[in-house]
C-alpha cells in the first residue's frame, strides 16, 4: 500500500515527537529541567534520590529538587516495586509517559539502579578509594531507556581496602556481614557462643575429644552429639536473639583449625554413618533450625567439613558457607586435582541445599604484593558457582592498599558477581584504560605475559605462596627484566599525568617486592645493587600509604629494616658457614633432603615457611654441627620462625654443648622462649653466649619443641611445628 506524501510527513513528525518525548532533559546550561520524585519512603529510595541529586550537581552544577509530589512529566521517579521477574537488589529503569522510572526488586535495588544510570548514561567512573571520575557537562539529556537487571548472587562480599569508602562500596554493589548477620556472629563462632574460658573448666565434656582426652580451648570444637551442649547453646542463643530483635541470621560455625572435631564414640559413630565430619554439624544445626524456625543459621563447610554428609539434609533455614581454601589457583577449579575435589563437594552440597554461601580465596595471604596471576580463572569459577545454585558469594581475592592489582580485582569481581556471563576481557580492558590511561595497554601486556609464564612453568599457584617459589618460573630473571621494561613504558606513557603515574607505580610494587625477595636467596647478594631498590620500595610504600604485607599485618617498614639487618651481607660472618650436620633427631621427611645445607648456608628464610626453613613436627630436634676444625667463639644462635597461622610455634627452648673430639661434650649455654600468641610473623633467635672465648670443633644443638598445639591455638590437640633456618656461630 502506498501513502500520500502528506501522510508520510505526518508519520515522520509523529516519530520525531515520540523520540523527543522519550528523551528527558535533566539540565540545560547548568539549570534544572526536571525533578526527582520519591515514590515511597524506604531508606534505599531516599538514598538513591540523594545519590542521583549529588552526581547531577557535580556534573552540571544544577541541584535537582527532590519531592514526593508527582505532578508533571519529565520527572525521574525513584522507588516502588519492580515487576516480579526482578529479584533482590535488582532494578528496572524505564522511560514511560515522559518520565523515567527506577524501580527496585528489593534490597538496594533503587540505589543500584541509580548507580547503573550514572555509570552507563552519565559516564561516571569509580576506580578506587574516594577516586571518582566524570566529565562536567551543563547539559544532561537522558535517552529512552528500558533496562532490567538482577544480580547473579543475592549477597556479594569482597575484601578490598576501598570499601572503607561508603560510596565505593555502594558503587561496586558490595555488602558486608553486619548487613546480614548479628554483630560478631559471622564465622568461627563456637568460642563466642560458648567461651571456653567460661565453660571449659566446669564442662570439659562440652568440647572435642582429641587424641585421648577432652580439649577445651579457644579453637576446640563442640561435642555435637551432646544434649547438654545443645541446651547450653540454646540458652546462649536466646540471649543473643533477645539482644538483637531486628536480626534473624547468625553463624553457628566451627572454630578455625583443621581436624579438630570431636572423636568421642558417639560423634565418631555419627561421622562414620554420614561418611563425613560435616554430618555431625548438620545434625546439630538442623536441631537449632527446628528450634528457631523463624531464624537462619549459617555454618561453615571448611577444611575438614568441606565434604557434604551422605544422609542428612540441611533444613531450608540452614545456610552452608562452603570454602575452597585448600585449592590451587593457577587454573579454574574444574582443571586441577585440588579444584576438582572442591567441585565434587560443591555439587554434593548443591544437590541437598538451595542455601549456599560460597567463600572463594584468590590472593596470597603470606604476601599480598606477590604477583598472583589468576584473572583468567575468575569468570569460569563464578559461572561454576552460579550453575550450582550458590546464592551468596564472598570473593576474597583482593586486600589492602598496595596488594597485587587490588583495584582491578575489585572491579572484575564486582562486575562478574553481578553477571558472570559478561565479556571478562572487555571488563579488564575497560578498567585498565580508564584507571591507567595511556599506560593501560602496557599493564595489559604485563598481566597477559605473567599469566602465560605461570601456565608455561607448570607451577601451582597457592594462597600461602612465595615469590621465591616462582624464581625459576614466571619470575625467572629474563622475565623480570621484560616485566620491568613493560613498566618503564607504562610510566613513560603517563609521565605527564601525576595521578595515573602514581597508579602505575603502586601497581609496580608487586614486581619490586618480588625482586627483593628473590635477590636474598642468591648465593651472593650485591648490596650496592639491592640497597637503592630497597630504599625506593620503602619510600613508595610509605608515600602510598601501604600498611600491610600479609594477613598478619607485618608493615613494609619492618620488612625493609629486617632486610637490611637479616638478608644483606653483614660485617660479622658466621663460623658455621658450610658446617656439616649429623642428625640425632632429624626434621620432618619433607625437609630432610635440603636440611643439612639449609642450616649452615648463610641464607635466612622469609615470612613463609616454604623456602629456606627446616621443620620439625610434634617432636624435639637434635643434631651436631662439625665446623671442620677447632675454632674460637663466644656466641651461638638458632634462628626460629613464629607463624601461628600455619601451626608454626616457637620452640620452648634449647641448649648448646661443645666438644673438641666429637665424643665428650660440655655445656655451652641455653635459651628459652616465652609463649607468644601474637599473630604477626616473627624471626626470633635462640641465643647463648659465653663471657670468655671457647675453643671447639663440634656443637651439639638440642631444641625442645612445643610438641602439641596448645588450647588457645587453631590446631589444639594436634602436633605443632617449629622451624629453624640457620645456626650461626660467632
Amino acid at each position: 500500500m502506498k501513502y500520500p506524501a502528506s501522510v508520510i510527513i505526518i508519520l515522520i513528525m509523529l516519530l520525531h515527537v515520540t523520540g523527543a518525548d522519550a528523551q528527558i532533559d535533566i539540565t540545560r546550561n547548568g539549570k534544572s529541567r526536571t525533578c526527582i520524585v520519591t515514590a515511597d519512603t524506604e531508606q534505599e529510595t531516599l538514598q538513591a534520590a540523594d545519590l542521583l541529586q549529588d552526581f547531577v550537581c557535580r556534573i552540571s552544577g544544577a541541584c535537582l529538587p527532590i519531592t514526593a509530589d508527582f505532578k508533571s512529566k519529565k520527572c525521574i521517579v525513584i522507588g516502588g516495586k519492580a515487576s516480579d521477574d526482578v529479584g533482590e537488589d535488582g532494578f528496572s529503569i524505564d522511560t514511560r509517559e515522559g518520565n523515567l522510572y527506577i524501580k527496585s526488586g528489593g534490597g538496594k535495588g533503587a540505589v543500584y539502579g541509580v548507580v547503573t544510570l550514572l555509570e552507563k548514561y552519565l559516564r561516571v567512573s569509580y576506580w578506587s578509594f574516594e577516586d571518582c571520575e566524570y566529565q562536567e557537562n551543563p547539559d544532561i539529556v537522558l535517552p529512552e531507556i528500558h533496562l532490567k537487571e538482577t544480580p547473579a548472587f543475592r549477597y556479594r562480599q569482597s575484601s578490598s581496602y576501598c570499601q572503607k569508602d561508603p560510596l565505593y562500596k555502594l558503587w561496586y554493589r558490595f555488602e558486608s556481614p553486619d548487613e546480614e548477620f548479628i554483630d560478631r556472629m559471622w564465622v568461627h563462632t563456637f568460642n563466642r557462643i560458648l567461651p571456653s574460658d567460661r565453660f571449659g573448666k566446669e564442662h570439659p565434656e562440652y568440647y572435642s575429644f582429641i587424641n585421648g582426652q577432652r580439649r577445651p580451648g579457644h579453637n576446640s570444637q563442640w561435642c555435637l552429639t551432646s544434649d547438654a551442649v545443645f541446651d547450653a547453646v540454646v540458652t546462649q542463643l536466646d540471649s543473643i536473639f533477645a539482644a538483637n530483635p531486628d536480626m534473624k541470621m547468625l553463624s553457628v560455625s566451627q572454630n578455625d583449625g583443621n581436624f579438630t572435631q570431636c572423636t568421642c564414640p558417639e560423634c565418631k559413630a555419627l561421622e562414620e554413618y554420614e561418611e563425613a565430619p560435616s554430618g555431625n554439624f548438620i545434625h546439630f544445626l538442623n536441631r537449632l533450625a527446628a528450634h528457631y524456625p523463624d531464624k537462619e543459621f549459617s555454618t561453615l563447610a571448611y577444611l575438614f567439613t568441606m565434604k557434604p554428609p551422605k544422609h542428612v539434609r540441611p533444613l531450608p533455614n540452614v545456610n552452608i558457607m562452603l570454602c575452597n581454601i585448600d585449592c590451587k589457583r593457577e587454573v579454574p577449579l574444574t582443571d586441577n586435582e585440588s579444584g576438582r575435589t572442591f567441585v565434587e563437594a560443591l555439587e554434593g552440597w548443591s544437590a541437598i541445599s538451595d542455601n549456599i554461601f560460597l567463600w572463594d580465596y584468590g590472593i596470597n595471604f603470606d604476601g599480598y604484593m606477590t604477583p598472583f596471576p589468576n584473572f583468567h580463572t575468575m569468570q569460569k569459577n563464578m559461572q561454576l558457582y552460579k550453575e550450582n545454585d550458590v546464592t551468596m558469594h564472598f570473593a576474597q581475592v583482593n586486600g589492602p592498599k598496595g596488594g597485587d592489582f587490588t583495584e582491578l580485582r575489585s572491579y572484575m569481581i564486582s562486575k562478574l558477581m553481578w553477571d558472570p556471563y559478561q565479556d571478562a576481557d572487555s571488563l579488564m580492558t575497560t578498567f585498565l584504560n580508564g584507571y591507567y590511561g595511556k599506560a593501560g595497554k602496557h599493564i595489559h601486556d604485563y598481566l597477559k605475559l605473567l599469566e602465560g609464564a605461570l601456565l608455561a612453568s607448570g607451577k601451582d599457584l597457592w594462597i600461602y605462596d612465595s615469590a621465591i617459589s616462582h624464581k625459576d618460573g614466571m619470575l625467572r630473571p629474563q622475565l623480570i627484566r621484560t616485566y620491568n621494561e613493560i613498566f618503564d613504558k607504562a610510566e613513560e606513557a603517563v609521565n605527564d599525568d601525576p595521578v595515573k603515574l602514581k597508579r602505575v607505580r603502586m601497581s609496580r610494587l608487586s614486581l619490586m617486592f618480588s625482586e627483593l625477595e628473590i635477590a636474598r636467596t642468591g648465593e651472593s647478594i650485591d648490596a650496592d645493587e639491592i640497597l637503592p631498590k630497597l630504599d625506593l620500595f620503602e619510600q613508595r610504600t610509605r608515600e602510598y600509604g601501604v600498611t600491610a604485607l600479609n594477613e598478619r599485618n607485618n608493615p613494609p617498614a619492618e620488612y625493609c629494616e629486617l632486610y637490611r639487618t637479616r638478608f644483606l651481607p653483614q660485617k660479622e660472618k658466621s663460623k658455621a658457614l658450610g658446617a656439616k650436620v649429623e642428625w640425632i633427631l632429624p626434621p620432618h621427611d619433607r625437609y630432610l633432603s635440603m636440611a643439612s645445607e639449609a642450616l649452615t648456608d648463610g641464607l635466612y628464610g622469609g615470612t613463609t615457611y616454604v623456602e629456606s626453613w627446616v621443620g620439625w613436627e610434634g617432636r624435639d630436634a637434635a643434631f651436631i654441627l662439625d665446623l671442620g676444625e677447632e675454632m674460637q667463639f663466644t656466641r651461638i644462635e638458632s634462628d626460629c620462625l613464629h607463624q601461628l597461622g600455619a601451626w608454626v610455634l616457637l620452640p620452648k627452648g634449647g641448649r648448646y654443648s661443645i666438644s673438641t673430639d666429637g665424643q665428650t661434650y660440655r655445656e655451652f649455654g641455653s635459651f628459652a622462649f616465652e609463649e607468644d600468641r601474637n599473630l604477626m610473623i616473627k624471626f626470633v633467635k635462640g641465643t647463648a653466649e659465653s663471657e670468655t672465648p671457647v675453643q671447639a670443633r663440634y656443637i651439639k644443638v638440642e631444641i625442645e619443641g612445643t610438641i602439641d598445639c596448645p588450647y588457645w591455638h587453631y590446631g589444639v590437640g594436634h602436633p605443632s611445628w617449629f622451624f629453624v633456618d640457620e645456626v650461626s656461630v660467632y
